[in-house]
This record gives structure tokens, sequence and C-alpha cells, in this order.
């Protein structure tokens, strides 16, 4: 519906939107800048933001951006990630079968990305998303896989991706031998006005949009609602959007945006 009253060749806030056609803050810039970097050095970095801020696209671009033919990224999400669930899912995702005793998939692993690395010259790059849920007991596992060849070599970069609970997690005493491993660390940021106004119209734009939809004002109630973060500020445009084409509405303005924040969104 929306498509086709607006005259759009595609819906402007899904998740599924080409990398290459997202809107790129200048913090996001400066942390695909510092994760690459991460990859490039195979170094632990973490990566932290409020909830739906674009941690997940930010390394869905990242993957993009890496060389496929020097980089093999492998990518995690699993809340209740064990040190053998580790191992094992890393291993799969490498084609090997894993084996049923932590330290023997441990040493498979080793020897996996020696392979890799020695042989056919690529990096590999391991992502682990919602990380703040981890367990202690696996972020200490994980500190241990880096520790290789008496810490004068780097299996593999590892980018721990997670809510920012995550960083103060590592504050704490009992975290103090992984925070020291650390590399790197970026932080994405919720956006200002300006940038939820440059996120929308890019939105707007890859959607095949020529003129403006949203009014100033209407732009000033999304940003007040979302906070700036990318997940609100696509979920409020998409029920507007709705809202004003079931109504033969060509234009969302700050009244419009109230009532759909005050009777469809929690």
């Amino acid at each position: 519906m929306i498509e086709k009253f607006f005259d759009l060749k595609t819906s402007p806030f899904t998740r599924d939107i080409p990398t290459d056609e997202l809107y790129r803050s200048i913090m996001m810039e400066e942390v695909l800048g510092r994760l690459t970097y991460a990859a490039e050095k195979q170094l632990f970095a973490i990566m932290t933001s409020d909830v739906g801020c674009g941690k997940t696209t930010t390394i869905r671009k990242l993957c993009d951006m890496l060389d496929s033919t020097k980089y093999t990224c492998l990518y995690l999400s699993d809340s209740k990630l064990t040190p053998r669930c580790f191992y094992k899912s890393i291993l799969e995702q490498l084609g090997v079968e894993a084996r049923f005793y932590r330290g023997d998939a441990k040493r498979q692993l080793h020897k996996e990305l020696e392979i890799i690395r020695g042989v056919h010259r690529r990096k590999v790059v391991t992502i682990v998303d919602e990380a703040h849920l981890i367990e202690k007991e696996t972020l200490e596992e994980i500190r241990f896989l880096l520790n290789y060849q008496m810490d004068s070599v780097s299996p593999m970069a590892l980018i721990l991706v997670g809510q920012n609970e995550l960083w103060d997690k590592f504050k704490l005493m009992r975290y103090t031998a992984i925070r020291q491993r650390i590399d790197v660390k970026c932080e994405i940021p919720q956006y200002d006005r300006a940038q939820t106004n440059e996120y929308i119209a890019r939105h707007m734009e890859f959607a095949g949009c020529n003129r403006e939809l949203f009014t100033e004002k209407a732009i000033d109630e999304v940003y007040k609602y979302s906070a700036g973060s990318a997940r609100a500020i696509n979920k409020l445009c998409t029920h507007c959007m709705l809202y004003a084409a079931q109504r033969a509405k060509q234009l969302v303005d700050d009244h419009m945006v109230k009532l759909v924040i005050d009777g469809e969104l929690p």
C-alpha cells in the first residue's frame, strides 16, 4: 500500500536495505574505520550501543566492506553461548565437525585457523552478537583462545557486539583480565536531530521519493519519540506513511505523527 500510494520503488524503512545504500553518519564511518583496522591487524574489539542504534547493521556493512578473497567472516548470535557451543559454532561455519570435548574442539579450531592463515593466506574475523548476554565463563574462554603461541600471535580478529551494558560489565573487577586484552573499543551513539533528518532523507531517496514527504515539524516529533534510535525511526515512519496512505494524505505532518504515537505505538 505504501509503495503504491506514494509511487515508491520499494519500502523505505525496512531492515534489508543493501549496505551500500545505508545512511552513513560520521559516527558510523569512525566505527567502521576502527573495526576494519581490528580486522586487518587481527585484534580484539568490542562495539556497543543502546538498543536499536544499528549494531547489526554496522556489522553487515563491515562484512561487505572486507575483501572476501582475504577475509573469512564468521557470525555468532546466541545469548546462551557456552564455551563448547562457541567452538562448535565456529568450526561448523568453517565446515568442520567439532569434537565433543571442549579442549579437543579448541585444538581443532587452532589447527583450522593455522591452515586458513598459513595455507590459504586469509584472515578470520569472528563476530559475536548480543555479547552483553554471554556468561563470564564463555568470555574467559574467548580470552584464553586469543592467548596463542605465548601471546605472540593472534589467531583471529574477534569483535564482541552488544548493548552498552557490555562495557559496564567489563568495568567490574572480576572482568579485569578480559578488559585488559581489549585492543579496540567503539560505540555507536544515537542520532541527533540533524542526523535523524538525514537518515529519513537517505531512506526516502533509496525508495525513489524525490519530494518532501515529512514536514520539518513531523521530523521534530519523530526525533522526540525515537531519541535518535534507528529502529524506532523506522517503526514510526512506516506507521506514519501507512496512516497517511490509508487517508490519502500526500504529506506527513506533526499532527499525524502525534496521532500515530498516541494511537498505534507503545
